[in-house]
């Protein structure tokens, strides 16, 4: 698959200018014999990026066709690439055997809903202060402060200034006993480019926020919550 997803990244971005270094880098793919440019008449322009491996189907023990997925300015496509494998007898190489085709993605799936468990409001609101403060500290990378919210034997790296804490969008605490799993909406602010006199209205020389979302296992200890853990979280519900 590694092989059809370096085939695609040379296959799918091409322009006249760029024609000759092309067709030199196809022939590292390709079969003896298969035209140099594979079927493209050296005209318009294509560009490709995000190129993974999507999907391989065997037709035997030496030929199958590769899905790589990849797009191309706002559409999600997938290219269909035959690879024909030698065998581990015959040095296990691989070569492209046929035309590839380029497909539409898959829409994406649809995601049903699934139901809120029932929160703790009193428990929200003691834990609150406490994950402002963790949340600020993971941020920075003060490891001192850092540790006033950790539960006793629990590490968590952090983020060492990266980025710098922005505020507590949600807090979703479920019911439950002295340990829960809790979910977090944080806000980031990602630091802009440098500051410059013609910098302008550059939007990439200012500060940017992004929210993520963070579950974290929390345990209380006296009257007050510690973090345990620290993950992404899964899928929203509601």
């Amino acid at each position: 698959m590694a092989f059809a997803a370096q085939f695609a990244g040379v296959y799918l971005n091409f322009s006249p200018a760029d024609a000759t270094s092309r067709q030199g880098k196809l022939a590292a793919f390709l079969a003896e014999g298969m035209a140099p440019q594979l079927g493209w008449d050296g005209n318009g322009k294509f560009a490709a990026v995000a190129i993974q491996p999507y999907d391989i189907k065997a037709d035997d023990a030496n030929n199958a066709v590769v899905s790589v997925a990849f797009q191309s300015g706002t559409r999600r496509m997938l290219l269909s690439v035959p690879i024909y494998y030698s065998g581990d007898d015959a040095g296990g190489r691989f070569v492209v055997s046929g035309r590839p085709a380029i497909l539409p993605a898959p829409a994406p799936a649809d995601l049903p809903q699934v139901a809120a468990a029932e929160t703790d409001d009193v428990a929200e609101a003691e834990l609150k202060p406490q994950m402002e403060g963790f949340f600020k500290d993971y941020a920075s990378g003060d490891a001192a402060g850092l540790q006033r919210y950790l539960a006793v034997g629990a590490s968590v790296p952090s983020f060492g200034g990266a980025f710098t804490f922005g505020g507590l969008q949600d807090l979703v605490v479920p019911v439950g006993g002295a340990t829960r799993e809790v979910e977090a909406v944080v806000v980031w602010v990602v630091p802009g480019a440098s500051p410059s006199a013609d910098a302008g209205a550059d939007a990439s020389a200012t500060g940017g926020r992004i929210e993520q979302a963070y579950r974290l296992t929390v345990e209380k200890q006296g009257d007050k919550w510690y973090v345990k853990d620290i993950r992404g979280a899964g899928r929203a519900v509601g």
